[in-house]
């Protein structure tokens, strides 16, 4: 049975706001239980997670936010971006929300390298994390493959790019990166763009393109705490996304001991929104098969 939609129009009327670093940022937050922190990727928002909201809210206190810089959150226009200020800003909103227990996180693309951070902090002892599932993102630089629009935002020209960037060239872009047979209609393009465009999102998109190089800088930080065993993780990726797909997966699986993969056949870089009811299912299985283990803590 297919997963219901929050339109876009319901999906704002939800949110609330708090600031962080004198900006705006909106979040959500529904359920009750165990914390699962939703982190979105480039250049979407947080309403990318709308087909999994209501499902996973029946289980778990599910929390997300547009990050700075994306969707209706504050968009600065003389800001340096960086991840690792988006995972400072993840630790503010728990904070915010009171949130002490063991974190589980549910991360996409650019917001794959915010949990990875999130992760090697797990091990400085600066957070505690239950779980980590990544849906498809670059986890390692050496096998990411940018989109040509990427490539242009990164390149000296890439303000002018950013301010040029309409409807249009989202549209082009993500024809090429989700699977053949499930590209979003015409009423789903209209709200993404929506969210892209928000507060002037199209200027500072070169500023935000900087977590490309970014990775690179942090990347055996990062692939060092995913090598630990002590928080359990899962890759759920779609096989046929060009940027991260199944060439990503092969690489973590020679990257990572006991390697925990799932291939979705046919399914590109947005799985959470091409194929919500096998994300849903392969993220609970993950979850149930975990409760029965003991884990163990961060803190002893």
């Amino acid at each position: 049975m297919p997963l219901a939609e929050i339109p876009l129009c319901v999906w704002r009327t939800r949110g609330q706001t708090f600031q962080f670093h004198g900006q705006s940022i909106r979040y959500w937050v529904a359920g009750q239980g165990e914390p699962l922190l939703l982190i979105h990727g480039f250049p979407t928002a947080s309403w990318d997670w709308h087909y999994l909201w209501q499902p996973l809210a029946q289980r778990y206190r599910v929390i997300a936010c547009d990050m700075l810089g994306f969707g209706d959150s504050g968009k600065p226009l003389n800001h340096e971006y960086s991840l690792l200020e988006q995972a400072d800003l993840q630790q503010a909103l728990l904070a915010h929300l009171g949130v002490e227990q063991p974190l589980h996180v549910l991360a996409h693309d650019y917001g794959d390298s915010v949990a990875q951070e999130l992760l090697a902090r797990h091990y400085e002892r600066r957070i505690e994390l239950a779980s980590c599932v990544f849906l498809n993102g670059g986890l390692f630089p050496e096998t990411h493959r940018p989109l040509l629009a990427q490539k242009l935002l990164l390149s000296p020209l890439g303000w002018m790019f950013g301010r040029a960037f309409s409807r249009d060239a989202l549209v082009k872009s993500f024809r090429q990166i989700f699977g053949p047979n499930t590209r979003p209609s015409e009423s789903e393009m209209d709200d993404f763009w929506r969210l892209v465009e928000s507060h002037h999102g199209p200027r500072i998109m070169h500023k935000l393109i900087s977590y490309i190089p970014e990775r690179r800088v942090h990347r055996d930080r990062w692939v060092s705490a995913m090598q630990q065993d002590e928080v359990p993780l899962r890759v759920i990726d779609g096989e046929v996304d060009p940027i991260s797909g199944a060439h990503m997966v092969a690489r973590y699986r020679q990257l990572i001991p006991n390697p925990d993969t799932v291939l979705l056949p046919g399914i590109g870089h947005y799985p959470q929104i091409e194929a919500p009811v096998e994300v849903l299912k392969h993220y609970l299985k993950f979850r149930e098969h975990w409760v029965s283990r003991p884990r163990q803590l961060a803190y002893s």
